[in-house]
């Protein structure tokens, strides 16, 4: 299994088998295992103990599972995750969904043109650290301006020394450095927009026509959205992808980590403060408001990082209450099964 990724210590008990999980459908995943990949579902223990669905399998887990016939299988467990790539479910104030598990890279796909954004950047890059997962930024698209100067100017003041590739996927232009950085057996997420040419990407990744690609729409110079769910690949050079759908939204679900490495500059500043508990607001010698007087930081930036640092906070008081209530709710299920064994118990008598 090692061509799989890291594989994690574990303990396979009779008639079980490691695997790694490739797929997540509704009800189903799609387990690669040493005896090759089985369709497998999950054990009634696991789904009953899970207090929420983001203990449950995602893309990237590795499991125990029993067989039950060839091709098919029952996972048993989740082994420890080393990483974990999570969002704010879409629509929802609580819960988390983990877009996938046991990441080395996350890589960061924005197009050049209408889809950069230097404030989408920095939640990208909020959500890769804190997840424990090393950035790198692709830039793609670069055939469709005429300089990628001023872009990439503009990028570095956000990415303080977080390694970027400006690349065009279909010339192959930086394909070659940015495949260079990869490394056979690391796990690599794409994450980005619909339409920033991801597909498009690992085609160029893997020298071959793996994923199905859209054409570019004139009047906005963005892709068509093409995958509908996400897959980890292992392609014929060894290198392990998770292509994601293009993802509308990217709530942050915890950061407070990520969010200290994002903005270190803002960090930094505020350790030059006068007063430790300075709230960067009417305080005498506050560091970060001179240096927003003078220019140093961007009015946009120190926006952002208020912005992400209040969803942060938001989002943690709501798993606080989400928490206490998958708690409430499993000790409901334990009574109940222990009332049903009373019941039977004296009934049998």
């Amino acid at each position: 299994m090692n061509e799989w990724g890291k594989v994690p210590a574990h303990e396979v008990g009779i008639n079980e088998q490691l695997g790694r999980v490739t797929a997540v459908f509704q009800k189903q995943f799609r387990v690669m295992t040493a005896d090759g990949e089985t369709l497998s579902e999950l054990s009634g223990k696991l789904r009953f103990e899970a207090m929420t669905k983001s203990e449950l399998p995602a893309v990237g887990d590795w499991v125990i599972q029993s067989g039950r016939e060839a091709g098919k299988g029952r996972i048993e467990r989740v082994l420890p995750r080393s990483t974990q790539f999570s969002r704010k479910a879409a629509g929802t104030e609580t819960e988390e969904q983990v877009i996938c598990a046991n990441v080395d890279i996350a890589l960061l796909v924005m197009a050049f043109g209408h889809d950069f954004n230097v404030r989408r950047l920095e939640r990208y890059l909020t959500v890769a650290w804190e997840a424990g997962v090393t950035p790198l930024i692709v830039l793609t698209k670069k055939s469709l301006v005429d300089s990628v100067d001023e872009f990439l100017s503009e990028m570095e003041t956000v990415a303080f020394g977080t390694p970027y590739f400006a690349v065009d996927s279909l010339t192959g232009d930086g394909v070659t450095e940015l495949r260079d950085a990869l490394h056979p057996r690391e796990t690599i997420v794409l994450v980005g927009s619909s339409g920033v040419g991801k597909s498009t990407l690992v085609n160029a990744l893997a020298e071959e026509q793996l994923m199905e690609t859209g054409g570019v729409r004139e009047d906005d110079e963005r892709g068509r959205h093409t995958t509908t769910h996400r897959e980890l690949k292992r392609l014929s050079n060894g290198l392990l992808l998770v292509d994601t759908p293009g993802m509308r939204e990217l709530g942050l679900w915890d950061g407070t980590e990520g969010l200290a490495a994002t903005f270190s500059d803002i960090e930094e500043l505020a350790e030059s403060c006068r007063f430790r508990d300075c709230q960067h607001v009417e305080e005498p010698g506050c560091a970060v408001q001179a240096a927003l007087a003078d220019g140093k930081l961007s009015r946009e930036r120190w926006d952002s990082f208020l912005k992400l640092k209040r969803e942060v906070a938001y989002a943690e008081r709501k798993q606080n209450t989400a928490l206490q209530a998958a708690e409430k709710e499993k000790w409901k299920k334990i009574h109940k099964q222990a009332q049903a064994r009373t019941k039977l118990k004296y009934q049998k008598r």
